[in-house]
């Protein structure tokens, strides 16, 4: 469908109560209203195609028995095996896997990745395990969860309270099961077992490709432009030490301890160095301390939430002064705020694309894994960024055509993609 003009909005955006679930299906809607498609798509795009809830025991090394829950949520795969996060939080629900796969079947659609979107979690506090524990902890939810995934079924990767080494736990596991080595079932894996060089840090470096483009866009120099990064883990520290290297001045980070402030800048580098030593922001002797929710009002050029769901809402958009928002989390912005922030012209620019460095990569990955010949870093990182730019360029487009904003104009491109390998597949039988 080619749209020329925007669309009446169909409904009120989606408050902070209703959660990332209702966010998501509110944002569902509303493209879904915007192309015309009939009820069946909607329910087809709405529902998650295939979860998993499994129990996880795990014996504590006090010898001790504990029973977790874990999630497995394969939302879509019209396009291509399923592909998405596995998060290690107190905080994991099954709405919020739910709501966290079906933005990323969007994100891999928008950037033309030909996966689905998947998501899984466990719900636990890895701070409070020992490396031994969360070995065993991995091995099993593995075990649980193997029937459904698979280097052309579903492939997990790293998110929030996982890394590299979770990886190489899970493809082990799953490698044993099959018999064989099978690199391709997961990506985030160490180099040294079949990681692609440039992983690590491909979401930090998609950031902030699409947030210098975005300054660009606003005519704001990278030189002398200002910062303030909400979370500094594996997104926002990397995005926060990039950043500082391109020019921007980086006034302010937080993360879930305490945030710091310099009216000058940050040295991010000696920042991440104090983090690596003692686990948090807070106490850092070049900078000042200052309490984390003022960060996101903070007046700066460039506002990078780059931790959870939610942080910004209906209470607190309203006194954003950022004049670009890029999202390194997934679904830091409710539809209420969104609302707010379109009205006050702050330009967001939407997760589905801003943090779709990670996915990106994780599909290099997959290919050298499947074809067994690896690519150097800087082909990697050229790669990633010609895909990021691309897929900028291309939202401009549709958005000056449309006059939607940004984030629904990602959103009606993903979901149409989508849509269309639907009609195109029929249904069976």
């Amino acid at each position: 469908m080619t749209l020329d003009t925007a669309p009446p909005r169909h409904e009120v955006a989606a408050s902070a109560a209703e959660g990332p679930l209702g966010n998501a299906h509110s944002q569902l809607r509303s493209a879904v209203a915007t192309l015309g498609l009939d009820d069946g798509i909607h329910r087809m795009l709405a529902q998650p195609r295939r979860e998993i809830t499994v129990q996880v025991p795990l014996r504590r090394d006090d010898g001790s028995v504990e029973v977790l829950t874990g999630h497995r949520v394969q939302h879509n795969f019209a396009r291509g095996p399923a592909k998405g996060g596995i998060r290690y939080s107190p905080a994991v629900t099954l709405d919020e896997v739910r709501a966290l796969a079906m933005w990323m079947t969007w994100k891999c659609a928008l950037v033309d990745v030909p996966y689905g979107g998947a998501k899984g979690g466990i719900t636990i506090d890895p701070r409070h395990y020992s490396r031994d524990e969360l070995e065993r902890v991995t091995r099993r939810y593995t075990t649980e969860i193997l029937p459904i995934i698979g280097p052309e079924r579903d492939i997990p990767a790293p998110d929030i309270g996982t890394d590299e080494q979770t990886m190489a736990w899970m493809m082990d596991t799953y490698s044993v099961s099959v018999g064989h080595t099978a690199p391709g079932v997961v990506t985030g894996k160490p180099v040294s077992v079949g990681g692609s060089l440039g992983r690590s840090s491909a979401t930090s470096q998609g950031v902030v490709h699409i947030a210098l483009a975005a300054l660009a866009h606003l005519g704001i120099a990278r030189a002398g432009a200002t910062a303030a990064v909400q979370g500094f883990g594996k997104v926002g520290a990397g995005a926060a030490l990039i950043l500082a290297e391109a020019g921007v001045e980086v006034l302010a980070v937080s993360d879930q301890y305490g945030a710091v402030h310099h009216p000058d800048g940050l040295d991010v580098r000696a920042l991440d160095q104090h983090v690596a030593a003692t686990g948090s922001v807070v106490g850092f002797s070049g900078a000042e301390s200052f309490p984390p929710e003022q960060l996101l009002g903070l007046d700066v050029d460039l506002l990078v939430p780059a931790a959870v769901e939610g942080v910004l809402n209906e209470h607190n958009a309203g006194a954003v002064q950022a004049k670009v928002i890029v999202e390194g989390a997934n679904g830091p912005t409710t539809g209420a705020a969104d609302e707010i922030l379109s009205a006050n012209g702050v330009l967001v620019v939407p997760d589905i694309l801003a943090n779709a460095g990670g996915v990106i990569v994780s599909y290099f990955e997959w290919v050298q894994g499947t074809q067994s010949y690896w690519w150097t870093e800087g082909e990697v990182n050229h790669r990633l960024e010609q895909r990021m730019l691309m897929a900028w360029n291309d939202l401009l487009e549709t958005q000056r055509r449309t006059r939607l904003t940004l984030r629904e104009a990602a959103t009606v491109t993903a979901v149409e993609k989508v849509a269309h390998a639907h009609q195109v597949r029929g249904i069976y039988p």
